[in-house]
């Protein structure tokens, strides 16, 4: 599908059509820099990843599709929360570009309660984790993937934080790592890393809200950066995700995870990743669950 017709399919009918009574999303996110509860802020990278994708234009595709939701959550109307859109880092891809999301990040963190991320692929964790995490802390993940290969790729980001940044592989939980979607030489790596690993498999057996607890428990942290790889997902749900295979977590598992991750004060900033937003299908359901994703975090926010 091409830029064009996805950006069509924002203007249907019931999108144009305006309710006093049913203010959209996209109007409670301002743009600004300013003291606020929760932050976005796009970092588009994609010249890196190990195929080729189209993610530079999706932070912008998710903000869009915010006009397609409303306020209301199962933990009351976000409309209680200021919420600012801080903008885009220029060229992240580039050693120099990490340079400016890591300071844009900073940025963020310090005028919000929430940094979220959007991505833009995988790689951008390195640079947004390393802002929340300069002081110490740990970083939940929940992918599909360990990424942990060598170079600088969307396949490398947690390597990187090991051996480049220093965060202790003890420091991290990865959730839903699927069977057939990492070679045998990168698990054992992952163990040797002492990475905490809660498979696809136990997330089934343990339910979303004992994974939490564990995850929780493992890192016994009070500075936390989540990384929300959305090709943790059943390829039913994200077509748009590169990596995504059957038999991974549900859309309404995602949301769930994020809403409750972002419940606990531990969890400063998010990132979420890994949509290439020109390749969507035709209704747009990877990027509609990404703009869910940046709500649910919201709601998560409030019920602190």
């Amino acid at each position: 599908m091409s830029l064009a017709q996805t950006g069509t399919l924002c203007q249907t009918e019931d999108v144009n059509k305006e309710d006093e009574l049913w203010p959209r999303a996209s109007n409670w996110l301002k743009v600004g820099q300013e003291d606020c509860d929760l932050a976005v802020f796009g970092v588009p990278a994609h010249l890196t990843a190990i195929t080729p994708t189209g993610a530079n234009h999706t932070p912008a595709a998710i903000r869009a599709a915010l006009q397609r939701y409303s306020l209301q959550s199962q933990n009351g109307s976000l409309a209680s929360l200021t919420a600012f859109d801080f903008g885009d880092v220029a060229e992240p891809d580039s050693p120099e570009g990490e340079e400016r999301t890591t300071d844009l990040t900073k940025l963020v963190l310090k005028h919000s309660k929430l940094a979220v991320a959007l991505g833009g692929d995988n790689s951008i964790t390195y640079a947004v984790a390393r802002a929340t995490l300069a002081n110490g802390g740990g970083l939940i993940q929940l992918d599909a993937h360990h990424d942990i290969r060598t170079g600088v790729s969307n396949g490398s980001p947690i390597r990187r934080l090991i051996e480049e940044f220093g965060l202790p592989g003890n420091k991290i939980v990865q959730i839903g790592i699927n069977d057939f979607s990492n070679s045998p030489e990168y698990t054992q790596h992952a163990k040797d890393f002492g990475i905490h690993i809660i498979s696809r498999a136990e997330i089934a057996e343990l339910g979303v809200a004992e994974t939490i607890k564990r995850a929780f428990e493992l890192l016994g942290e009070e500075i936390i950066h989540v990384d929300f790889d959305v090709d943790v997902c059943d390829r039913a749900f994200v077509p748009a995700t590169p990596a995504s295979a059957p038999g991974g977590i549900s859309a309404f598992e995602l949301r769930t995870f994020v809403r409750e991750l972002c419940s606990n004060s531990a969890v400063k900033s998010i990132d979420i990743t890994e949509i290439d937003a020109t390749i969507d299908s035709a209704d747009e359901r990877t990027i509609r669950l990404a703009a869910l994703l940046v709500l649910e975090a919201a709601s998560g926010l409030l019920a602190r």
